[in-house]
């Protein structure tokens, strides 16, 4: 069937029978854009500072987008209302400082450690999540960070500098 045949979401009456409905596609999937960490810790707020510059450009409908901040429990509920996922964090894994990765998440051991002793970080969150159902796709993009200044809001040079490239791979999730 051509798309000449389909007229007002009904093909054309084929000879000597009645029109059959056409299949809409399904509406796209919804999809969370969480960024977390810590503002007050400088590099360690990178997910969020590149939350905020996403928050600057236009997005489908079906795209969100949420400052998790630090993070905890009360993020339990959103992972488990999204059937998609791409979260934005800070990491310490002896990259350079800016360098920025990006994988699937499958288990909780999957995700970066909490920065801080006194944290609730990812792993805990997925950990507490996985009790409660499957977990959605999450697609994590991660910034390599290696000092953290308390006290500071402002990102170092090389972590600043990653914020467009981490603005890039989120689009190119989206288009994928």
């Amino acid at each position: 069937m051509s798309s000449a045949d389909v007229i007002w979401g009904m093909s054309r009456p084929s000879p000597g029978g009645p029109a059959a409905p056409v299949a809409a596609p399904p509406p796209p999937a919804e999809v969370l854009i969480l960024g977390v960490g810590n503002l007050l810790v400088g590099d360690e707020g990178v997910g969020v500072h590149a939350l905020r510059a996403l928050e600057a450009e236009t997005w489908p409908a079906q795209v969100h987008l949420v400052d998790g901040g630090t993070g905890g429990f009360h993020l339990l509920e959103l992972l488990g209302s999204y059937p998609r996922i791409i979260l934005i964090d800070a990491t310490r894994d002896g990259a350079a400082p800016g360098t920025v990765s990006q994988f699937r998440a499958r288990v909780a051991a999957d995700f970066p450690p909490a920065l801080g002793a006194h944290d609730i970080g990812l792993r805990d969150l997925i950990s507490a999540a996985t009790l409660l159902g499957p977990l959605p796709e999450i697609e994590v993009i991660t910034v390599s960070v290696t000092e953290l200044k308390p006290m500071t809001l402002e990102l170092s040079a090389p972590v600043a500098a990653a914020l467009p490239e981490v603005a890039r791979r989120v689009r190119a999730l989206l288009a994928g």
